[in-house]
């Protein structure tokens, strides 16, 4: 019985999963496909999903449900976190004028809490709920940088993700640069994850300040922005995030 359920679960999370900000909307036989599940299953368990709220039927196949959101945003921890860390990022925006992103560590990925950009924000792949690789955005390598040894030999364990021509691939080179990160307090990257973009970062840490709970970052376009001016900055708002999360903690 239990055996059955957990495979009614994971079914269900697999066609949840399918779902992408590029193609929010998706048909019966492209779910079908990304879960390699018999179209008859998906289409039994996606209408199960629509009567949950969870997915919405539309003309051209289905999209998540407004239920999804809601139960998101009781996620206690991440939403304990935008909570206390808004004050922070919209001080942090003020002072810079460029865009500001809030992400916490999830496996050897970014998981990104918040985002605030202005008119002129950068173009960046980069969204609320949404992942990228540890190794080549300014908020990953300074996780990656206080993440537990196990992880961090993992993920230069590789492989390494080139999604640009100036992505770091070498185990070597991103080795020394963690180990930058972690003499300085900040990690910078130059069009690692999206050609155009740069973009520095400070953690957010623990009461030790050997963990790093979270970190934020100040991105801009390469024309215009330039890392090393918005140090003193973003510091000052990870630490001032810090503090308020350590005197919260029991």
């Amino acid at each position: 019985m239990s055996a059955d359920l957990d495979g009614v679960l994971g079914r269900a999370v697999a066609i949840l999963r399918s779902f992408d900000a590029d193609e929010p909307v998706l048909s019966l036989a492209e779910l079908a496909r990304r879960t390699a599940l018999p179209k008859a299953t998906v289409h039994r368990m996606a209408g199960d999903l629509v009567a949950l709220r969870l997915l919405d039927r539309v003309p051209a196949g289905y999209r998540l449900s407004g239920g999804l959101f809601e139960l998101g945003m009781r996620a206690s921890v991440e939403r304990s976190l935008l909570e206390l860390a808004m004050p922070f990022l919209q001080d942090l925006y003020e002072r810079t004028h460029e865009t500001v992103h809030l992400g916490v560590a999830d496996g050897h990925e970014v998981v990104y809490i918040a985002k605030i950009g202005g008119h002129r924000q950068a173009r960046s792949p980069s969204r609320p709920g949404g992942r990228m690789p540890m190794h080549c955005t300014a908020i990953g390598k300074v996780l990656l940088a206080h993440a537990d040894p196990a992880v961090r030999r993992e993920v230069l364990a590789g492989p390494l993700e080139r999604r640009t021509p100036h992505t770091v691939v070498a185990p070597g080179l991103l080795r020394r640069q963690l180990d930058g990160v972690l003499e300085s307090g900040v990690a910078y990257e130059n069009e690692e994850s999206t050609p155009g973009l740069r973009c520095v970062s400070a953690p957010v840490l623990d009461v030790g300040g050997r963990q790093a709970l979270a970190a934020i970052s100040v991105t801009g376009p390469v024309g215009r922005f330039r890392p090393e001016a918005h140090v003193a900055a973003v510091r000052a708002a990870a630490t001032g995030l810090g503090s308020v999360l350590a005197r919260r903690r029991p």
